[in-house]
């Protein structure tokens, strides 16, 4: 028994472009001039007219132009980083401190304190932006919140 009998695909490969006696010599069955009958090229996305997909699906999203990159941080969350210790926040926090010990993304431009949570210690907070809610219980902690203007 001959191995070629086992595989199932045992039919050779066709060389095109070898001369005009295979049926496949010249154009190589690739037709007369064009685009398509040049090597290295591809029309992507192109479905013959058709219109394509990613015309056909609607358009999704918004990217605003001028996002700001403002940090988030709740009241809950401050308490966290205080209370763990291992940060050495003492008295102040502010968006530099808080880059220093990598709590927030490098590319935070400005910092807003938000009132979620409840605060206990005394520490004096400079952000950019805070609710009214928020600075309401850091005075009432014994804090102090200051509002950088830039």
């Amino acid at each position: 028994m001959k191995l070629d009998s086992l595989v199932k695909n045992n039919k050779k490969k066709i060389r095109v472009g070898r001369g005009i006696g295979t049926g496949k010599g010249k154009t190589s069955s690739r037709g007369h001039k064009g685009q398509k009958s040049r090597s290295g090229v591809a029309i992507k996305s192109f479905e013959g007219g058709q219109m394509p997909l990613y015309r056909r699906l609607p358009k999704r999203g918004f990217k605003s132009f001028n996002k700001k990159n403002i940090a988030i941080l709740n009241l809950s969350k401050i308490q966290s980083i205080l209370d763990k210790g291992t940060n050495k926040i003492k008295d102040t926090l502010d968006i530099k401190i808080l880059k220093e010990k990598k709590l927030i993304n490098k590319k935070y431009s400005k910092l807003k304190i938000l009132g979620t949570g409840e605060i206990k210690k005394n520490i004096e907070i400079s952000a950019h932006f805070a609710s009214k809610q928020a600075s309401e219980k850091i005075e009432k902690a014994g804090g102090k919140l200051s509002i950088v203007k830039k």
